[in-house]
């Protein structure tokens, strides 16, 4: 049986490996992990903008979580605390998802990755939680991460895989504060939106936590389950 083909889409950092001190397309190897463990085959996506064809030889879409999106992609200008924006990232990203919704393509997003989710149905996000908020409970500082539940609504993906509630990490400033045509399914006991999905696709979640950190088994397994039932018609062309 084949193994489920999964994008992840990867980003430029400046690495350093061997004799090697140079720009590189990375991507945090436990999403390789947890995709691999869970019978899938994860294929890395350096940022690309002139088109989103590999999307037609793939069975899922992983978006990770990274750096604040641009705030001109919802409407906005930009916060003193947003970072800078990774202009080849965003644009990117944001091509590979409308394609992979236009397509019903199973769709995960981490942390940056839901809220990508949020600005492509239409929704906005809030800069800099704590202006809102009062409180830095879900970044406490940069690298560290902080720890709240989640209560997840009735009849939802995101409580079939995790039931009513579950305790989760967090290390984010930005968060989504209308999820446009998406269905808020998760929330903090701030208030704040904590997963977001399509009911009418087969499989598009956005979680605000970072389950490859946390080596969530459940969201993953229920991930690449989803990507597996791709009927074989639904590839125009691929590797097989």
């Amino acid at each position: 049986m084949n193994r489920p083909f999964i994008g992840i889409a990867g980003y430029h950092e400046r690495a350093r490996w061997n004799i090697y001190d140079t720009d590189a397309t990375v991507i945090h190897q436990a999403y390789v992990q947890a995709i691999t463990a869970h019978g899938g085959r994860a294929l890395i996506l350096p940022p690309d903008e002139q088109d989103a064809g590999v999307i037609d030889r793939l069975d899922g879409l992983l978006l990770p979580g990274g750096p604040d999106v641009d705030p001109v992609y919802f409407g906005q200008r930009r916060h003193p605390e947003t970072d800078r924006p990774s202009a080849d990232r965003d644009s990117a990203e944001l091509l590979l998802l409308r394609a992979a919704l236009e397509r019903d393509l199973p769709v995960l997003g981490v942390c940056r990755g839901l809220q990508l989710l949020a600005i492509v149905y239409g929704g906005t996000l809030h800069q800099h939680l704590p202006d809102l908020l009062g409180h830095k409970g879900h970044c406490p500082r940069e690298g560290v991460l902080g720890e709240h539940a989640v209560r997840f609504a009735e009849h939802s993906l995101a409580r079939a895989v995790y039931g009513p509630r579950a305790v989760v990490n967090s290390h984010h400033h930005q968060g989504v504060t209308h999820g446009g045509a998406l269905r808020v399914t998760g929330h903090s006991d701030d208030g704040l939106a904590e997963a977001v999905e399509d009911p009418a696709k087969q499989f598009v979640l956005g979680v605000q936590w970072h389950p490859e950190l946390s080596e969530d088994e459940h969201l993953f397994a229920a991930f690449v389950a989803s990507c597996a039932r791709r009927p074989a018609d639904a590839f125009t062309y691929g590797f097989r």
